[in-house]
Order: C-alpha cells, then sequence, then structure tokens
C-alpha cells in the first residue's frame, strides 16, 4: 500500500512534466507545419500540425537570391562565433580579479559596472561613438567590438569564481604560479558549467541581433541573416500596400501568390536552425551554470 502511495507523486509529476514539454514542442511543430502549408491553405483552414496541401513557396520566395542569403549567414556566423569566444575571454579576464578578496580597486570597478546596468548614454551619443570615433560603421568588427562585455554576465562569472574553493589560488601561488597561469590552468578549467552558459547566451543573443545592420551597415555584403529576413517581409509588405492603392496608381498588381503569412514561418526555421543544432551541445551545461552563478553578492 505505501508503494502505491509513494508511486502516484511521481505518476503525477510525469504527467505534468509531459504536458510542460507538449506545451514547448507543440508551437515548434506548428511553425515547421505552417512553413510547409500553402498560403490560401493556411488562411482558409487555419493551422495544423500537419499540412494538408503541402507547398514550397514560402522557401522558394525566401531563397530567391541564394547568393545574398549564403553571404549573410556567413557574417552572422563568422560575426557571432568571434564576438563569443572574444566577449567570453574578456569577461573572465575581468570577473577574474573582482572575484579575489584583496583586489585593491574590487569596490569601486564592481560599482563602474553595476552603474551601467541601470544607466546607459542612449543611442544617439552611442551611434555618434561607434561612427565618428571609432570608425567602425560599415565594417563587420561594429557587430563585435561594442559587444565584448555585458555586465550582467561579468557579475555572474565572478559568483561563479568566488564559489570556488580559494585553496586552489593559494596552492598555484605556493607552486609559483603566476595569475595568468592560475586563470588559465586552473579557474577556467573549473568553470566550464558558467563559461558555456554564458557563451551560449552569447551567441544566441549575437544570433538575433538585427539592430545594430539597421543602424550601422549600408553595404549589402555585410547584412546580418537576422536584418536581410526582416528586409525581404518588408518588401512583401511593400508589394501588398502598393497593390492595395493600384486602382489609384493605374498598376495592375497580383499579390495573391505572395506567401506573406507562410513567409514569416519559413523564417523563423532559416534563421532558428544553426542554434537549435548548436544549443544541445551547451545544454549539460546550461542549468548548473545558471544556478550556481546566478546568486550575485
Amino acid at each position: 500500500m505505501s508503494k502505491r502511495v509513494n508511486k502516484v507523486p511521481g505518476v503525477v509529476i510525469n504527467i505534468f512534466f509531459c504536458i510542460c514539454s507538449l506545451m514547448f514542442i507543440i508551437p515548434f511543430v506548428l511553425i515547421i507545419s505552417a512553413s510547409f502549408t500553402d498560403e490560401q491553405t493556411l488562411l482558409d483552414q487555419g493551422y495544423k500540425l500537419i499540412p494538408s496541401e503541402f507547398s514550397l513557396e514560402a522557401y522558394k520566395y525566401v531563397f530567391r537570391n541564394p547568393q545574398q542569403l549564403i553571404d549573410s549567414y556567413k557574417v552572422t556566423i563568422i560575426f557571432s562565433f568571434v564576438s563569443t569566444v572574444l566577449a567570453v575571454v574578456v569577461m573572465s579576464l575581468l570577473a577574474y580579479p573582482l572575484s579575489r578578496p584583496n583586489y585593491k580597486y574590487k569596490k569601486p570597478i564592481m560599482f563602474f559596472i553595476f552603474f551601467t546596468m541601470l544607466f546607459s548614454g542612449g543611442l544617439v551619443p552611442t551611434y555618434i561613438w561607434i561612427t565618428r570615433y571609432l570608425h567602425l560603421g560599415d565594417t563587420i568588427w561594429v557587430y563585435i567590438l561594442p559587444y565584448l562585455v555585458n555586465a550582467f554576465n561579468v557579475v555572474v562569472i565572478r559568483t561563479f569564481f568566488q564559489g570556488l574553493p580559494v585553496e586552489l589560488t593559494d596552492a598555484a601561488k605556493i607552486d609559483g604560479a603566476s595569475e595568468m597561469q592560475t586563470f588559465f590552468k586552473i579557474m577556467l578549467p573549473l568553470s566550464k558549467p558558467v563559461i558555456a552558459t554564458i557563451a551560449l547566451l552569447t551567441l544566441l543573443s549575437r544570433w538575433n541581433d538585427w539592430n545594430t545592420a539597421l543602424l550601422y551597415i549600408k553595404s549589402s555584403d555585410l547584412y546580418s541573416l537576422q536584418y536581410l529576413l526582416q528586409k525581404i517581409l518588408r518588401e512583401v509588405e511593400f508589394i501588398q500596400n502598393m497593390a492595395e492603392s493600384s486602382p489609384v496608381a493605374g498598376i495592375d498588381m497580383d499579390t495573391s501568390q505572395l506567401p506573406s503569412e507562410t513567409m514569416r514561418f519559413a523564417m523563423c526555421m532559416v534563421a532558428a536552425g544553426p542554434m537549435l543544432i548548436v544549443f544541445p551541445f551547451f545544454q549539460k551545461y546550461f542549468a548548473k551554470g545558471l544556478t550556481v552563478g546566478a546568486v550575485k553578492g
């Protein structure tokens, strides 16, 4: 009887998590299904888990200029991974001395970092600084250099470093190791959970960046993937708006074949595909890195 009583909570918990899993999986399946559904069928019958009428028109429209899409993929992959690696190294190097109790300038630097979490210079000063003084406009470095440090991530990494045993660094000092040797050979190998977590969060933020291209990029060769997809969507919306005013303008435009609705879902799949492949490699470190490094002191 007691075994049956103990099994009941376990069954309830399993059912609960199965329902939660379905709540995340079903919308994703609907997005995939909608991207492969005929436009008119989707408007008439709504969303279904299995397309009632299969169509590739949305993907054909997204890939109508494959070279531009490939170039945007290359640019996005390059600046996403380069900025992620550099950001993790820079933020770790900044967080390490702040985690040491004997660092002389610990409090003023932490105040400066915390201050930037609450206040910023604003869009106009930032634009002037990046374009006129740093001369990063219309270069790939504008995707990388301004985003190397995130104050919240620095605090998380610092807190993780503080949780590591002090005896490790003391033993390294006794053995004659320098601070850089202690950092790269002891602290970083023991900090894989938080490093992987920060790397994933940074990679996702850089991959989904479209605002930088909108503000600073003029050359189409440097368009990010997200900005290019938004540009394609705006073109479709523009054509539809022109079609609505065609009787007045004397223009005969047929937009019934434009897959405007299904194209949104096709764009989601094109943009999210690579990240769905990368995420499983970080997953085992993700929960531990957030829980251990999230308590800020």
